[in-house]
């Protein structure tokens, strides 16, 4: 296949159909003997295999991407995940993740194994085009999970920055009030909405926990068995307030809690979600400067390539 003549337009065709480079474009038509389709099925065939080769690479960094309904009653956080905050900040990323959203509000489907197998505007699945971008972009990249939430009343949405993304319904209240408790959320990260549903067995747990602790503190030598045992419970009663939302302190009003808060304005939350980039991913440690001298010589390859030959 070395003698067939690859035109300039025929790589830009096949550069607007895959979004891949100009070199890789070159070499699959040259492979294909200059069949557009061919080579266009070619690329994505490559492209699953550089997919599936990549999928063990950690991905903890990338974008908390949120749509929201016309009427604002319904919203989702979706995170998707990329190897590193380069690729992350990139355009193609940033598309691919906002489509997702969009995707995910509007189709809801029950799981992210749903989600990945519906189809963008562009026809291809959302894991087609994941792995494309794979592809394209030479990293590992995931949809890990997403939250849709809805609401009768207000639904408060708040993100902060790209990494951290939240959603408050709430019944009573305001809007003002909604974006009050989603920044809320954001900053103080409860783990559950009130002190009725953290589960028994943590409550038990953290009991334990804090009775040993009382026991083995030279301050309460001699204190009879009920005061110990008030004193233990007082402690677990702040500590449950900490993992609560309605039990923590209002980050704009310490002075006061969220539960206060609502109470004042006679509003309450009906559920609340939070996605932060990366939470619970076990990242691996590197090299920062290694990092950017590597994509620089990459990018700087690439550039002498492209001045080579320019198509």
């Amino acid at each position: 296949m070395s003698g067939v003549t690859v035109t300039a337009d025929t790589v830009r065709q096949l550069r607007e159909r895959t979004g891949a480079g100009m070199m890789e474009c070159k070499k699959a038509l040259v492979e294909t003997g200059g069949d557009l389709d061919a080579a266009a099925e070619l690329m994505r065939k490559q492209g699953l295999a550089k997919a599936d080769k990549k999928a063990t690479r950690v991905a903890a960094e990338g974008v908390i991407a949120t749509a929201r309904s016309a009427d604002g009653l319904s919203a989702v956080l979706v995170e998707v995940n990329s190897e590193t905050d380069f690729v992350a900040r990139g355009d193609d990323f940033t598309a691919f993740a906002k489509d997702v959203a969009k995707l995910a509000l509007n189709a809801r489907p029950a799981d992210i194994d749903a989600l990945l197998q519906l189809k963008l505007p562009s026809g291809e699945t959302v894991d087609e085009r994941r792995r494309a971008l794979i592809a394209k972009l030479g990293e590992n990249i995931g949809v890990r999970r997403f939250e849709h939430v809805e609401s009768s009343g207000e639904l408060g949405l708040y993100l902060h920055g790209t990494r951290i993304g939240t959603l408050v319904a709430i019944e009573g209240g305001d809007s003002v009030l909604a974006k009050d408790i989603a920044m809320h959320v954001a900053a103080s990260n409860p783990r559950h909405l009130a002190a009725s549903d953290v589960p028994a067995d943590d409550v038990a747990r953290e009991r334990d926990i804090l009775t040993e602790q009382a026991a083995n503190d030279p301050k309460n030598a001699g204190k009879p068995a009920q005061v110990l045992a008030k004193i233990v419970e007082g402690k677990l009663s702040k500590a449950v307030s900490e993992i609560t939302l309605l039990g923590q302190a209002f980050v704009k009003d310490p002075d006061q809690t969220v539960e206060k808060l609502l109470a004042g304005a006679k509003a309450k939350v009906l559920r609340f979600a939070r996605l932060e980039v990366g939470a619970g991913i076990e990242k691996k440690k590197e090299d920062f400067a290694a990092e950017v001298k590597a994509q620089t010589e990459a990018q700087k390859k690439k550039d002498d390539a492209d001045k080579k030959d320019p198509g």
